[in-house]
């Protein structure tokens, strides 16, 4: 019988492999919603919005802020593949800074991107939850 604690979680940027780990539940901010994933779930990939990534390590829930990009579910593996990826404890207070910079830029310009803005307002929310944990 396999144990319960054995999904594997991959989370990997262009720069770096930031995550390869085991746990038992992750939690992806699929482009349309949050999407849970459990130990045996049928294979899926998913394209991924701003947002965060919760899994299960050393009895808590940590977490990883992403960027978009995609994730495959197959064989109790979750592959998370991202331009960006930043580890909650890894967020500094120059980090936030610089998203509400980014943000204040894009509401300045003329016209306004605004799926670029909601983009940007979406990413500094979550590094502000994380930086608040």
């Amino acid at each position: 019988m396999a144990a319960a604690k054995d999904l594997n979680l991959v989370v990997i940027t262009p720069e770096r492999e930031l995550l390869n780990l085991t746990t038992d539940s992750v939690i992806l901010p699929a482009h349309d919603g949050e999407l849970g994933v459990l130990r045996d779930r049928a294979p899926l990939m998913c394209e991924l919005g701003v947002g965060q990534v919760r899994y299960n390590a050393d009895g808590r829930t940590k977490r990883v802020v992403i960027d978009g990009g995609f994730a495959q579910v197959a064989g109790n593996k979750v592959s998370v593949l991202t331009n960006r990826a930043v580890a909650a404890e890894e967020v500094s207070d120059a980090i936030v800074k610089a998203e509400e910079a980014a943000v204040a830029t894009l509401e300045r310009n003329a016209p306004v991107d605004r799926p670029a803005l909601e983009r940007a307002r979406r990413r500094l929310s979550a590094f502000r939850a994380v930086r608040g944990q």
